[in-house]
């Protein structure tokens, strides 16, 4: 069988299908050389009568049933996060019940899950103790239901603090008062424009001093960091500077196979949005390392790098729409909607090329299925062959 594809610059080409996945291990011992996380995506209800403004309508069965899927494969969920639309159609009231919902399955089925903490319903300057504020109502909402916190990046402090002293009064108090050691989370403005200047300063290595010093004061407060700022050189600097026992989490969905792999000196661990698609093939390349099978694992990883800079190209902020399409062509989700109306983020061409990525990896458990959601999505547009 074939389907026929729209090229970006107009016209269709031919494309045929693989027939069968690629053959991945199901689930497995724990993965035990690196730490990884999935930053998992939540399922929305399409039969909610809502729009874009309203509060996100999420099928709650549906998104915990993808986050017991990451942890059979042995990966830790990522909860609440930039992938789960924090900002982006997921609100505050929303993210607390995801937050609730998902570190209760974790404790049911015995998975990791760590949780954003974040600012949600600052809108704008709301003075340095208001942003804090904020951040300890979410923090002791993520402890009081037993997971660990992720204390996520802030469009409302980056709006407020005009100095690194501005995120230092903000962050020592909350790292002293956290109950167990938090993930602290540097998001770059390639994923979200309003955090331009974090820490401080719009210069890398003025925010980049910053961001150690706080770590510095606190080191027994801080499990990790979660660094997502495209940028490889400036993340293997930062994990070398990072006080021992202070684990360094890659967000690049850019080089996190060479980063995962570490350089001999050090190595990444993992809390990735990619690997919500790649989950199965992220856990099965990780347990490669765990064996010593460093080849193993840049065979089953490196060629995923194609999709996953595809998906995050820019504005790659968008880059949740592709990761529900794949989950809708995957079959964890029965239909190609998102909350706010995301699913129109990105153009038909990119999504058929997501598509074709996909396809080529064998990452569909059923390539029939797939490609039939695909020429349906395919005759929304026009496309009838």
């Amino acid at each position: 069988m074939t389907i026929e594809l729209p090229h970006p610059d107009g016209g269709l080409y031919t494309y045929e299908p693989r027939a069968e996945p690629a053959p991945v291990a199901a689930g497995g011992a724990p993965l035990t050389s690196r730490t990884v996380f999935a930053a998992a995506h939540v399922v929305a209800d399409p039969y909610a009568d809502t729009h874009p403004d309203a509060p996100a309508a999420v099928d709650w069965d549906a998104t915990l049933a993808f986050r017991r899927h990451l942890w059979s494969h042995g990966l830790g969920v990522a909860e609440a996060m930039d992938t789960a639309q924090r900002g982006m159609g997921l609100d505050r009231a929303g993210a607390a019940e995801l937050i609730r919902r998902s570190a209760a399955e974790a404790k049911a089925v015995g998975g990791t899950i760590a949780c954003g903490a974040g600012t949600d319903g600052q809108a704008g300057p709301a003075g340095l103790a208001g942003v804090r504020g904020a951040y300890e109502e979410q923090l002791a909402l993520v402890e009081e239901c037993g997971a660990r916190a992720i204390l996520m990046a802030s469009r409302a402090l980056a709006a407020t603090a005009r100095t690194p002293d501005d995120y230092h009064a903000v962050y020592s108090p909350l790292l002293r008062q956290s109950s167990q050691p938090v993930i602290l989370h540097w998001l770059g403005p390639m994923f979200d424009p309003a955090l331009e200047g974090y820490w401080g300063s719009s210069d890398p290595d003025a925010a980049t001093s910053a961001f150690l010093d706080i770590i510095a004061e606190h080191p027994d407060k801080v499990d990790g960091i979660k660094i997502s700022l495209l940028d490889t050189e400036r993340e293997i600097d930062l994990r070398r500077r990072l006080p021992e026992g202070v684990r360094c989490y890659t967000g690049d969905d850019f080089h996190y196979p060479e980063l995962i792999a570490g350089d001999g000196v050090g190595f990444s661990h993992a809390m990735l949005g990619i690997f919500d698609p790649l989950g199965p093939r992220a856990a099965e390349a990780v347990r490669a390392l765990d064996a010593g099978d460093t080849a193993g694992f840049h065979t089953l990883l490196d060629p995923t790098v194609e999709l996953a800079r595809h998906l995050f190209e820019e504005p790659t902020r968008f880059y949740k729409t592709g990761v529900v399409l794949l989950a809708w062509l995957a079959g964890h989700q029965s239909h190609f909607s998102m909350v706010g109306g995301l699913q129109s983020a990105r153009s038909l061409p990119h999504l058929c090329r997501a598509y074709e990525l996909a396809d080529r990896l064998g990452l569909f458990p059923d390539p029939v299925q797939a490609e039939s959601r695909m020429k349906s999505l395919l005759a929304v547009y026009g496309v009838h062959r």
